[in-house]
C-alpha cells in the first residue's frame, strides 16, 4: 500500500475519529491537544505527524517547534551564571528545535493503528518524514521528548539507525494502590514515613478541600499560585498562560478537576488532575509558600489524592515529574523517559554533545542517576 506523510498544524485537521483510532484510551486525548492549541504555553508551534495509507492513519505522533534554551536543564549556581549570559546574548544560547512529543504532555505519545502490519516500520517512516519536513521548515535540532519506557523497543532501533544521541529525561512517578483503605496504604510504608505523615496531617485539620470542574470565580488566584510555584522552580520548560486551566477543564470535562485548598477561607493551594478509570494524573500543583509550608501542603495534598483514588477504586496515582526522593519514600515506582536528539549540522551536533555532558538531568538528581545506572547495568 502507498503511504503518505502529513504534518498538521492543528489536531482538528487530523480529525477526532482518526486520532482515536490510534489513541483509543489515552488520558491526554484529542480534546487535551485542542485545549493546548487554544490556551497552551506561548512560544510553541503545534504539529501532528501523521503517516497514512488508503484506509486512513497508520501512525500519529504529536510534535512541536520552539526556540530552545540550551541551559534549560541546568540547575544550581551554573544556571544563575548562564541566566546572566542569556540576558545579553540570547541567540547564542538558543537553537531552533523540532521535537516529537509535547511540552505539556506526560510522555511522547506514539499512536499506531491496530491494523498497522509493522509497528516499528510505521514509526520509522514517520520519523524519517518528520525529520525531512522539519529541515524544510528551517529547524536545526530534531529531538524526541520524553520517549516512554513502554515504547523503548520502538525508539531504540530508530535512534541507533538515525545517529540520535540519548539523554535521560524526567521519569514518571506512579503509585500503585491495590488497597482497600488509606490505613492499608499507610501500613505499606516504612515506619518513619508513617510517623512523619501522621505528624504532618495535624497541620491540615483546619483546611477545607473543594473538588471543582469550573474555576471562573477563582481563576486569577489559581494563576497567581501557579506563577509563584513556577518562580520557585529551577527547572521549567514551559510557562502556562492564565487561561490554560479553564480551557483544560472545559475541554476535558468531566474527566478533569481542580482540587482547591482553603485555610481561613483563603485559597492557598491547588492540584490540577486528570481522572480516568485506571489512573489519576496529577498534572500541576500550585501554592502560596508562606501558607503551604506551615500546613505541610505537599504531603497532605498527596494524601488527599491517594484517598480519592482508593475511594473511587482508581488503581494508579501518577504524580508528575519532580520531587522523586519523597515520592520513592511514599511508595512510588519510577518509569524512565528518554530524550533523543541530533542536529542537522555536524559541527553544531558535536558542540551539543559536549554541552549535553554538563546539562544532563542525572547530574542534578540522584533518583534519575540511579535509573540511568540501572539501565546501563541491565
Amino acid at each position: 500500500m502507498n503511504k503518505q506523510f502529513a504534518l498538521h498544524t492543528t489536531v482538528e485537521t487530523v480529525g477526532r475519529a482518526a486520532w482515536e483510532s490510534c489513541f483509543p484510551n489515552e488520558a491526554e486525548n484529542f480534546d487535551f491537544f485542542l485545549a493546548c492549541e487554544e490556551a497552551g504555553p506561548p512560544g510553541f508551534m503545534w504539529f501532528y505527524a501523521v503517516l497514512s495509507d488508503e484506509a486512513g492513519p497508520l501512525a500519529i505522533v504529536p510534535a512541536f517547534g520552539t526556540r530552545y534554551r540550551l541551559d534549560t536543564t541546568l540547575q544550581g549556581p551554573l544556571r544563575r551564571v548562564t541566566d546572566r549570559f542569556y540576558r545579553f546574548i540570547p541567540r547564542l544560547m538558543e537553537v531552533s528545535l523540532f521535537a516529537l512529543g509535547s511540552p505539556v504532555a506526560e510522555i511522547c505519545q506514539v499512536g499506531i493503528a491496530a491494523r498497522a502490519p509493522d509497528r516499528l516500520e510505521a514509526l520509522r517512516r514517520l520519523v524519517a518524514a518528520a525529520r525531512t519536513e522539519a529541515e524544510g521548515l528551517g529547524y536545526g535540532l530534531f529531538a524526541v521528548k520524553d520517549a516512554a519506557e513502554a515504547d523503548r523497543a520502538l525508539w531504540e532501533p530508530i535512534a541507533s539507525e538515525s545517529g540520535f544521541a540519548l539523554l535521560p529525561g524526567l521519569p514518571t512517578a506512579s503509585l500503585d494502590l491495590p488497597f482497600a483503605s488509606v490505613a492499608d496504604y499507610l501500613a505499606s510504608l516504612g515506619r518513619n514515613t508513617r510517623k512523619d505523615l501522621k505528624r504532618k496531617s495535624k497541620a491540615f485539620s483546619g483546611v477545607r478541600v473543594e473538588r471543582r470542574r469550573s474555576i471562573d470565580d477563582v481563576a486569577d488566584t489559581i494563576y497567581a499560585l501557579y506563577c509563584q510555584t513556577v518562580e520557585s522552580s529551577e527547572l521549567q520548560f514551559e510557562y502556562l498562560p492564565r487561561d490554560y486551566f479553564p480551557a483544560m477543564l472545559s475541554r476535558l470535562a468531566p474527566n478533569a478537576s481542580m482540587v482547591l485548598y482553603y485555610h481561613d477561607e483563603r485559597l492557598f493551594g491547588f492540584n490540577f488532575v486528570i481522572e480516568t478509570p485506571t489512573r489519576l494524573i496529577d498534572k500541576y500543583i500550585g501554592m502560596d509558600y508562606a501558607v503551604a509550608r506551615d500546613l505541610n501542603f505537599y504531603f497532605n495534598s498527596w494524601m488527599v489524592n491517594v484517598a480519592w483514588c482508593i475511594e473511587n477504586r482508581v488503581p494508579v496515582y501518577q504524580s508528575g515529574q519532580a520531587f522523586y526522593g519523597p515520592k520513592l519514600r511514599l511508595g512510588c515506582r519510577l518509569s524512565p523517559n528518554e530524550q533523543y536528539f541530533r542536529h542537522r549540522n555536524r559541527a553544531a551536533n558535536a558542540l551539543l554533545l559536549q554541552i549535553a555532558r554538563f546539562v544532563r538531568l542525572d547530574r542534578f538528581d540522584p533518583a534519575i542517576a540511579d535509573l540511568v545506572d540501572a539501565r546501563e547495568a541491565g
